[in-house]
């Protein structure tokens, strides 16, 4: 395993407790979002690991990205009634970004709630990894990318200013939400398996790997070969499969297959001490095959995860359970779950 000796792989964070004339642009533009996994003055409950871990429902998870993913729908349809004309694709782009934003910023700050409240996995050993003092840029950048890049590559492969919301075909959305996850997860399972085996890629890897206790904005903090396959190329590829099958995928199911994406790339790298599965209107199923991720399986991806390793899956563990790839948890086995304490996701 790395020593990490060169400066540019520390993941030291100290930048938010610095004098603010010491910091650049881009301290000052994440620190606008406030986005933090934590409030630097607030207390984060610490466990020992056998204390009972809550439960998040799936319905409490469906609910929250349902209505934060329909309400710009209903907004841009209302848009059409009144004026009795559809936007354009830029205008739709910057719509649909913006609204992805405020998705995001919204869980973000739920998941530091949700933090303050129940704590950390692993906390009684290291809290949560901060964005590092040499990363601030970086992380800044990752951040902006994948809230820029998804909603154009969206846009421009889909968008039809013929069609509004109300032309989806809202009975196979729950389908293409279903698979949409098992099938990017299929093919994120082989580009991350791959970069984690193979020498000649693991160097592109082990920048995201630096973090042992990840937090949300690390989630695709990486160098920019990952970074482009991370944001782009594996959403590409799931999108194009499904089409393939002959499922719609247009602009509007697209848009709520990517929230989708984005709140479980956004929980798994939380590390908040909750047992919580990538909502999925197959996780039933796949709990009778053992086969359902919660937080703590990527949380330990990283923790114990370096070179050869295991739950390679961000979406489920169907694929590492296939092929071979799972790794026991340790807070979140099934007698430890208080399935009594229930957790719901507040929506407002």
């Amino acid at each position: 395993m790395s020593t990490n000796p060169n400066p540019k792989d520390s993941i030291k964070s100290t930048w938010r407790r610095w004098d603010k004339s010491e910091w650049n642009l881009s301290h000052k533009m994440l620190n606008k979002v406030n986005a933090y996994h934590v409030d630097l003055d607030r207390e984060v409950p610490v466990h020992p690991k056998t204390d009972k871990v809550p439960y998040v429902s799936d319905l409490s998870m469906h609910r929250w990205i349902i209505i934060h993913g329909v309400t710009p729908l209903l907004l841009h349809q209302l848009y059409v009634y009144f004026t009795g004309s559809n936007v354009g694709p830029i205008i739709a782009y910057f719509y649909y970004y913006y609204a992805a934003r405020v998705f995001m910023t919204r869980e973000l700050r739920g998941l530091r709630e949700m933090g303050h409240t129940y704590g950390f996995l692993d906390g009684d050993q290291h809290e949560r990894d901060g964005v590092p003092d040499v990363g601030v840029t970086k992380a800044l950048m990752s951040v902006m990318l994948g809230g820029i890049i998804r909603p154009l590559m969206i846009t421009y492969l889909t968008y039809n200013a013929n069609l509004t919301p109300a032309s989806m075909n809202w009975r196979w959305l729950p389908v293409e939400i279903s698979l949409y996850g098992i099938v990017l997860d299929f093919w994120f399972y082989w580009y991350h398996r791959i970069m984690h085996d193979v020498d000649g890629l693991w160097k592109y890897h082990r920048t995201h790997h630096l973090t042992k206790h990840p937090n949300p904005l690390l989630s695709i903090y990486a160098d920019s070969e990952q970074e482009f396959f991370d944001i782009a190329g594996i959403p590409l590829m799931t999108y194009f499969t499904l089409k393939l099958t002959g499922l719609p995928m247009g602009f509007y199911e697209w848009h709520i297959c990517n929230l989708y994406l984005l709140f479980s790339e956004a929980a798994g790298h939380s590390g908040v001490r909750i047992h919580a599965t990538p909502p999925n209107p197959l996780s039933w199923l796949m709990r009778m095959f053992n086969a359902e991720l919660v937080i703590e399986d990527h949380d330990l991806h990283h923790r114990k995860g370096w070179r050869k390793s295991h739950n390679y899956g961000k979406q489920t563990r169907i694929w590492d359970r296939v092929f071979g790839t799972c790794t026991d948890r340790i807070e979140g086995v099934a007698s430890n779950v208080d399935y009594d304490n229930m957790v719901i996701m507040p929506v407002f």
